[in-house]
C-alpha cells in the first residue's frame, strides 16, 4: 500500500476507534473514508482485530519515536524539570497530531484486544520498562523516594499516569492552552507529591 494511503487508513481507523470504540467500529464505514476497494482492504488487513493490532503498533512507534529525545538518563541531572519537559512536549505532540490521542483513547477501549501478547499489551510493557529506568535514575540521584520496593513503586506511579491520561483524554480540550496549562501544573505537583522523598 502507498505510504499516503496507509496513513490515510490509519488515521481513519484510530478515529473510528476511538470515536466509536471497539465493537462498534466499522470496517465498511471505514473501507468508504479511504476510498479503497473491499478487495484492496481485506488484501492489506484480514480482520478488525488485525487492523486494531496495525494502528497501536504503528501510532505508538510513532508516538515513542516523537518522545525519544528525552531518555530514561536524562532524568539523573534534574527530573522534575525533564518530567515537565517530556508531559509539555506530550502535549504539544497530541495538540499537532490528533490521531496520537485517538490513539490514546483505544488503549482503554472495552472488548479490543488487550492481552500482554497484544499490541496494547507490548506498548504498555514497553511503557512500563522505560518508566523502571526512569525511576531508578530519580532513585539514585535521591530526587524520587526510596523507601518503596521498585516494583510497587512503578505499578503505583505506572497507574496514576494511565488514570490522568485517561481522564485528561477524556475531558479536557488539548487545543486549549489556558485550560491545559494549570491541568499539567496540577497533576505535575499530583506526581511530586507521590514520588518526592
Amino acid at each position: 500500500m502507498a505510504p499516503e494511503r496507509r496513513r490515510r487508513l490509519l488515521a481513519t481507523a484510530a478515529r473510528e476507534f476511538a470515536v466509536e470504540g471497539y465493537r462498534q467500529a466499522s470496517l465498511n464505514r471505514i473501507i468508504r473514508l479511504c476510498g479503497l476497494s473491499k478487495s484492496s482492504f481485506y488484501y492489506y488487513v484480514r480482520s478488525k482485530e488485525e487492523l486494531f493490532e496495525l494502528v497501536v503498533d504503528q501510532l505508538s512507534a510513532q508516538l515513542a519515536d516523537e518522545l525519544s529525545e528525552t531518555g530514561p538518563d536524562d532524568f539523573r541531572d534534574d527530573f522534575w524539570a525533564t518530567a515537565e519537559r517530556l508531559l509539555r512536549r506530550l502535549l504539544a505532540v497530541a495538540e499537532r497530531e490528533p490521531l496520537l490521542t485517538d490513539l490514546g483513547r483505544m488503549f482503554s477501549l472495552p472488548g479490543a484486544p488487550a492481552g500482554p501478547e497484544s499490541a496494547v499489551g507490548r506498548a504498555t510493557a514497553a511503557a512500563e520498562s522505560w518508566l523502571d529506568r526512569v525511576l531508578a535514575a530519580g532513585r539514585a540521584a535521591g530526587t524520587v523516594r526510596a523507601d518503596l520496593p521498585p516494583g510497587l513503586q512503578r505499578h503505583v506511579t505506572f497507574a496514576v499516569l494511565r488514570a490522568l491520561d485517561e481522564w485528561t483524554l477524556r475531558h479536557q480540550d488539548l487545543s486549549d492552552r489556558r485550560g491545559t496549562e494549570p491541568l499539567l501544573r496540577a497533576q505535575l505537583d499530583l506526581l511530586h507529591r507521590l514520588l518526592a522523598p
